[in-house]
């Protein structure tokens, strides 16, 4: 599947946004206020973002959770037609650009429209082109117990199982290896 660089901004921003859900009670919301909305927007270099508000923070927690839905989705119609959903609320307007150094690629939001907006419309066709691509089993949770961050699977044979290898991969297999060992010593 051919990802264009900026299908892949839009991918690694809704698993980001999705990700700053709390994941317990006693965890902390990413998005806790209009600086983390900032620096959420800073750090996904998302453009045509205007000044930020409260208003802004609401709405986009609100698309979040639609985000989240999505990636909990159990099959290929009901994604599509919770895409289908926020990419139409939205208002797309789909529009060639080459802002910012990089080469023709597509926005999807309209001029002007609130960051939740450019959010919805943008991440949502991303999303919306693994489910026509027949790949929507690559949008995953992890599978360590006590994360279920967001994910994309983009290896080659669909087989990553934890958002990060380095934490949550090596940690159940530093676990299942001392199981073994102690179970071994019996």
């Amino acid at each position: 599947m051919l990802i264009t660089h900026d299908t892949r901004c839009a991918l690694d921003a809704v698993v980001d946004l999705v990700n700053t859900v709390p994941e317990d009670d006693e965890a902390s919301d990413g998005l806790a206020d209009v600086a983390a909305l900032g620096d959420f927007v800073r750090k996904h270099e998302i453009s045509d973002v205007g000044v930020l508000s409260e208003f802004d923070l609401s709405a986009v927690r609100k698309v979040r959770g639609r985000f989240a839905a999505i990636f909990a989705a159990p099959d290929a119609r009901t994604a599509a037609g919770l895409i289908n959903e926020l990419v139409a609320a939205a208002g797309t307007t789909p529009r060639l650009t080459d802002h910012d150094g990089y080469d023709w690629h597509v926005h999807y939001f309209a001029p002007g429209a609130s960051v939740a907006d450019h959010l919805a419309a943008d991440c949502g066709m991303a999303l919306a082109f693994f489910v026509v691509a027949g790949e929507e089993e690559r949008l995953r949770r992890c599978e360590a117990p006590d994360c279920r961050h967001a994910f994309v699977d983009l290896s080659r044979n669909r087989s990553r199982r934890y958002c990060d290898s380095r934490t949550c991969g090596n940690r159940l297999h530093v676990a299942a290896y001392r199981a073994r060992r102690k179970e071994a010593a019996g």
